[in-house]
C-alpha cells in the first residue's frame, strides 16, 4: 500500500484520542509531503541533523514534530528551537542541559521521561526511582513541562514479555499521576511502534510512534 493508504489504515485502527507520530527518520521529505497530503500532521525524528533539516525544509507546512532519538546535550541548538515535544529525555544531564537552554532562550521546553524497562542493557532511559526524584524536584526545572512518560517494551516475539513492559510503564504512570495531581500536564503515555501498538493500546497509550508501517523499510 501506498504512504497515503497506511495511514488511512491506521487512523481508522487508531482510538481517536490517541495521537499518531508518524516516524520519518532515514525517510526523505518528499515522503513526509505525502503523508502530509494524506493528512498527517505528526512527525517523529531521532538524528539531530536530519530534523533540523526536515524541520527548514518543510517550515510552514504545520507539521508538528516530535524528537525521539537520544539527544547529546551538544545538539540542543538542532533540537530544542524546533521540537513541539521532546520524548526522549533519558538522563538527569539532559535534562539539566534542557533546562538551561530553555532559560537562556526564554522558552519552556515540552519533554516525555524515557522510562527503561526493556530487557536490553542498550536501550536509554531512567529506571522508576530516578524519575521519581525528578518529580520531587520538578519545580526546580523551571523551563521545562513534564508531559508524561516514553518507553519501549523488550523487542522480541513473546507477547507476554511485551505486556509486561507495557504494563510496568503504565503503572508507574498511573502512580506518578496520582502522586504529582499538581502537574496537570502530565497525561501522556507514549508507548507502541509499528510492531507493538495494537497491545500498547490496551495498556493506555496516548501517543504512538509507528514508522515502517507507514514509509515501509527504512532508507539508509
Amino acid at each position: 500500500m501506498s504512504i497515503a493508504q497506511n495511514i488511512t489504515q491506521l487512523h481508522k485502527e487508531l482510538p481517536p484520542q490517541v495521537k499518531l507520530v508518524a516516524v520519518s527518520k532515514f525517510h526523505p521529505v518528499e515522503s513526509i509531503e505525502e503523508a502530509l497530503d494524506a493528512g498527517q500532521k505528526v512527525f517523529g525524528e531521532n538524528r539531530p541533523q536530519e530534523f533540523e533539516k526536515k524541520v527548514q525544509a518543510l517550515s510552514g507546512r504545520g507539521i508538528e514534530w516530535h524528537f525521539i532519538g537520544h539527544l547529546q546535550t551538544n545538539k540542543l541548538k538542532m533540537v530544542l528551537p524546533y521540537a513541539d515535544l521532546v520524548e526522549s529525555v533519558d538522563s538527569d544531564r539532559l535534562l539539566a542541559a534542557v533546562n538551561d537552554w530553555g532559560a537562556k532562550a526564554g522558552k519552556i521546553i515540552p519533554v516525555l521521561l524515557e522510562l527503561h524497562v526493556a530487557a536490553e542493557e542498550s536501550k536509554q532511559g531512567f529506571y522508576e526511582e530516578e524519575i521519581l526524584d525528578i518529580m520531587f524536584r520538578a519545580e526546580s526545572f523551571r523551563n521545562v513541562r513534564f508531559c508524561g512518560l516514553m518507553g519501549m517494551a523488550t523487542n522480541t516475539d513473546r507477547e507476554e514479555d511485551i505486556r509486561a513492559d507495557f504494563a510496568r510503564i503504565k503503572a508507574f504512570y498511573d502512580y506518578l499521576r496520582d502522586l504529582f495531581p499538581e502537574y496537570g500536564d502530565f497525561r501522556e503515555l507514549s508507548i507502541g511502534m509499528s510492531g507493538d501498538w495494537r497491545i500498547a493500546l490496551d495498556y493506555g497509550a496516548t501517543i504512538v510512534r509507528i514508522g515502517t508501517s507507514i514509509f515501509g523499510a527504512r532508507e539508509y
